[in-house]
């Protein structure tokens, strides 16, 4: 196993499930503009930008609507987002998350998230774990999607690391091709059938301290 000295967290499906808030913020606003939103579609959206989520949920619904508009329709989404953020806690994390986060920081490991969620800080801090990250990148300081790598080689500068010394943890196609783009090393959250490419597949980060991960 490859040694490393950086690792990268992407938010949504890695560390916690907020997928289901920003289902049930984007349903609530497919309703209003009177279509249905389901979680099928949902699917779309998945490490996808908020402007781009928009975008697509406005086709999905074939809304027409100007720039304006789309940016008044953006932060209402975000605002029901955030009212369900607002109840999150540490049980929210997803299996494993809080014990590997804590083995990569004995080791001496750097931490680094990647996400394009621009409440990341947020949900950082409902979670409590905010204090084992070294650096955050999110949406705010990036300009490129993934699978552009810019928001990981954003996460390897902050850490004062090469890009071949870090490992992306990630469970979307485009963030699997992201970290490939960046030349670092990626680790699925999920199965081969759904994400090709990875150099490491895990069910979650519990799994990953149980396989000693980067620990050992």
């Amino acid at each position: 196993m490859q040694k490393i000295k950086g690792a990268i967290f992407d938010l949504d499906g890695v560390l916690v499930d907020t997928a289901k808030y920003h289902y049930l913020a984007w349903k609530e606003l497919a309703e209003k503009l009177g279509f249905d939103f389901t979680e099928k579609d949902n699917e779309k959206l998945k490490g996808v930008s908020r402007e781009k989520s928009l975008e697509i949920l406005l086709e999905i619904g074939q809304v027409k609507a100007d720039e304006n508009q789309k940016k008044i329709w953006a932060e209402e989404k975000n605002k029901t987002y955030v009212e369900y953020l607002k109840k999150l806690d540490q049980s929210a994390l997803l299996e494993g998350t809080l014990d590997y986060l804590k083995a990569l920081h004995s080791k001496g490991i750097k931490i680094s998230l990647g996400s394009a969620s621009k409440n990341a800080p947020l949900i950082l801090s409902q979670l409590k774990i905010e204090k084992y990250f070294d650096a955050i990148v999110d949406g705010n300081c990036i300009t490129k999607a993934k699978p552009n790598p810019e928001v990981f080689l954003q996460g390897a500068k902050a850490l004062n690391l090469s890009a071949a010394d870090c490992a992306v943890f990630e469970d979307s196609l485009a963030g699997i091709q992201a970290a490939h783009a960046g030349e670092m090393l990626s680790v699925a959250v999920g199965t081969k059938a759904n994400l090709p490419g990875a150099n490491y597949y895990i069910k979650n980060l519990g799994e990953a301290k149980n396989l000693g991960l980067f620990i050992e």
